[in-house]
């Protein structure tokens, strides 16, 4: 049997994963969580073999939640399942260490079959995802400019991001007209908004 933990914030979400997944005669769930920084603890706890993510989860997102999985428990594989079937998420997750990335609109059995493929150590990702990931490129925004960009989606002013992150305003509008023209916008919230729809934030 894989022993398989569900993390998803929506707990209607998580019953409905657990329902399909646990008809396969060979996958069990172990384990489900509402919060991205309960999974290392519920999957050590229960044994999970394969974690299934959603990105967006209070405490800590997927992609965070998969980072901290490869580093606290190398031998448990991760699987992103998500709505938000952006490239840049995509990028992110890979590099944070996920095994795979498939949207919750992929059928029961083709999700099956990607977590019996993670648990083989293989890599499994929702092909058109990675051609429009291949298509788009990476990430241009730096760290800074990502930290930068999140504190603008509220559209707060200049002096108020640069509290938020500790910067003087001219440094603070250097990193935003970076960012501006790296995305393509028109100001900052726009810019703000772009990242985001890409999954670079």
């Amino acid at each position: 049997m894989i022993k398989i933990l569900l993390a998803d914030d929506q707990a209607l979400v998580r019953g409905a994963l657990a329902a399909l997944l646990d008809l396969e005669p060979d996958i069990e769930v172990v384990a489900q969580v509402g919060r991205g920084d309960l999974v290392v603890a519920a999957a050590r706890e229960s044994g999970a073999e394969v974690c299934l993510l959603d990105i967006e989860m209070p405490g800590a997102d997927g992609i965070e939640a998969a980072s901290r999985i490869r580093g606290e428990l190398p031998g448990v594989r991760s699987l992103i399942v998500t709505t938000f079937g952006r490239p840049g998420y995509l990028r992110r997750a890979l590099e944070a260490g996920a095994s795979g990335f498939v949207v919750k609109d992929t059928p029961a059995g083709e999700l099956a079959d990607a977590v019996r493929a993670v648990h083989a150590g293989r890599r499994v990702v929702d092909p058109a995802l990675a051609t429009e990931s291949l298509a788009g490129g990476s990430n241009p925004l730096s760290d800074r400019e990502r930290e930068i960009l999140r504190a603008a989606l509220a559209g707060d002013p200049i002096a108020e991001i640069a509290r938020a992150v500790h910067l003087s305003q001219g440094t603070v509008r250097n990193y935003l007209s970076s960012a501006i023209a790296k995305t393509g916008s028109v100001n900052r919230v726009a810019a703000a908004r772009a990242a985001e729809a890409n999954g670079w934030l």
